[in-house]
């Protein structure tokens, strides 16, 4: 059976300090989360995503160009997008900038690819969020025939066609995988291609998403690919401190901030304290606590969906760099002990 493996995942969140209202430079942000990179490297952890965003809170634009500045000074780290939003994406281009960080990496790097949750770079950069659906399909599509093949040809309705053309530089073993919410038919696509699934659980009892999962296992088994090859990752917000009370107070400003503002836009209904509480609990989708704590729930969540790998998504609002560096500190240290040694 393989390693369990546990990682980070950030949008490199740039939002205002409530106290103050001055927000972090989007440059020093960037180079505080090759610090966050260069740290969970050093503590063996094994994966660290970079969202990609195209609005004023997030400075993670180009998650390959930051990643790519952390794979001189990480040796062990698999470095990936969480998510590359392909959607929007030329496919071309995407496969010649993780080849090159798969290169710059010694083989470390991985690509997450998805649909996206914002969809702030459609309009940025001319796509019509009509096609939302068809523009992934089609546009994966063709990126796992340029990863396949060297010399490519293509002909579809969203990109000029491509004509047995090259696409350099070529890598080895570049891992694809796919970023899902709660669509099944977004499991059963990365199911059917054999592709790893990654999983984002935000909110209600992570025991729910069982039946995607199982979904997932089962499509993928009936499609003849290689159960040994099978790989289900989660991510989920999470916050570690050295008690669960200081956890529980620290991050519940960044919760509210952050989840009204996206919740705003979206009409959810406003966050609170007893929303924050619900989440919190053993039964809920917010990793938030003591190490014992936040390793108790990753544990029982590996369990229940027989998952291959966690990655704690820290910060979500507002949290003072040297309280992420402590929180992955913790998970890398506290919680990793706790976790190697009940799986």
């Amino acid at each position: 059976m393989s390693k369990f493996e546990l990682g980070i995942t950030t949008f490199a969140e740039v939002l205002e300090n409530p106290k103050n209202h001055i927000s972090v430079s989007y440059d020093e942000r960037i180079r505080q989360v090759v610090d966050e990179i260069k740290l969970a490297d050093q503590l063996k952890l094994d994966f660290f995503g970079i969202g990609e965003h195209h609005r004023k809170e997030y400075a993670a634009s180009a998650p390959h160009m930051i990643l790519a500045a952390a794979a001189p000074i990480t040796d062990h780290i698999k470095l990936s997008s969480a998510v590359t939003v392909l959607s929007s994406e030329d496919p071309v281009r995407v496969y010649q900038n993780y080849a090159t960080l798969n290169a710059l990496s010694h083989g470390r790097c991985e690509l997450m690819v998805g649909r996206g949750s914002f969809i702030e770079s459609f309009p940025l950069f001319g796509y019509d969020l009509n096609d939302y659906h068809n523009l992934f399909s089609e546009k994966l599509e063709l990126l796992l025939n340029i990863k396949d093949q060297e010399k490519v040809t293509y002909k579809g309705d969203y990109r000029a066609p491509i004509n047995n053309l090259g696409v350099y530089p070529r890598t080895k073993d570049l891992t694809i995988s796919v970023a899902v919410g709660g669509t099944p038919s977004s499991v059963i696509r990365a199911a059917k291609q054999g592709l790893p699934l990654f999983l984002a659980i935000i909110g209600g009892n992570p025991m729910m998403f069982k039946g995607l999962i199982d979904l997932y296992k089962k499509e993928y088994l009936a499609h003849g690919h290689d159960q040994d090859q099978m790989f289900i990752s989660v991510h989920s917000h999470g916050y570690v401190a050295d008690t669960f009370e200081e956890a529980y107070e620290t991050y519940y400003p960044s919760m509210e901030q952050a989840m009204n503002l996206i919740g705003k836009e979206r009409g959810w209904s406003r966050y609170t304290k007893q929303t924050y509480d619900q989440a919190i609990d053993m039964n809920g989708a917010l990793y938030v606590g003591d190490p014992a704590y936040v390793a108790k729930k990753i544990i029982n969540l590996k369990k229940a969906l027989g998952i291959n790998r966690f990655a704690l998504h820290v910060p979500v609002g507002y949290l003072d760099h040297d309280l992420v560096m402590k929180s992955i500190m913790l998970f890398g240290t506290e919680v990793k002990k706790i976790v190697d040694s009940d799986l």
